[in-house]
C-alpha cells in the first residue's frame, strides 16, 4: 500500500516493528478546544475514507487539555473509527482523564469490547499495539 499523509501529518499506514498502525498527534493544543476538535474531525474523515484497516490506533494527547467537550468529541471519533481498529493506545492522559474516558467507553456498547491502554511513552504504546492480542 502507498503511504499517505493524514491531515495532521502522520504517515498512513505507519509501519512499526512489522505491524501497521495509525497514529494521531493531537497533543500540544493546550486549551484550544476548537483546534484539537477540528483536527480530530479531519483525521476521522481521512481515516474512514481509506479502504484499509490497521491493527492499532495510537493517539498522543500530551499538552492538550481534555475538557468534557474534547473527551465527548473523542468518543464520537472513536465510534466512527472503531470498525477499522483492533486496539487503541492513548498517550499523555492524566489519571482523571483516564477515568473520564474509561467511564464513557464502558457506557458505549460498541466501544467496550476493544482493548484500550494508556501510556506515558509513545514507543511503549506502539509496541503494545503491534504485539499479539493479549
Amino acid at each position: 500500500m502507498t503511504v499517505k499523509q493524514s491531515p495532521g501529518g502522520s504517515n498512513f499506514p505507519y509501519y512499526y516493528k512489522g505491524g501497521e498502525l495509525f497514529g494521531l498527534h493531537l497533543g500540544c493544543f493546550g486549551s484550544n478546544e476548537e483546534g484539537v476538535i477540528a483536527l480530530m474531525k479531519a483525521e476521522e474523515l481521512f481515516y474512514t475514507s481509506q479502504n484499509h484497516t490497521v491493527g492499532g490506533l495510537w493517539i498522543d494527547f500530551y499538552q492538550t487539555k481534555l475538557t468534557e467537550r474534547v473527551i465527548g468529541e473523542f468518543i464520537g471519533f472513536f465510534k466512527q473509527v472503531r470498525p477499522r481498529i483492533l486496539k487503541l493506545a492513548l498517550v499523555g492522559c492524566s489519571g482523571i482523564d483516564r477515568l473520564k474516558i474509561n467511564r464513557l467507553i464502558k457506557k458505549t456498547k460498541s466501544l467496550s469490547s476493544i482493548p484500550v491502554k494508556y501510556f506515558a511513552d509513545p514507543e511503549d504504546a506502539k509496541t503494545w499495539l503491534v504485539n499479539e492480542m493479549e
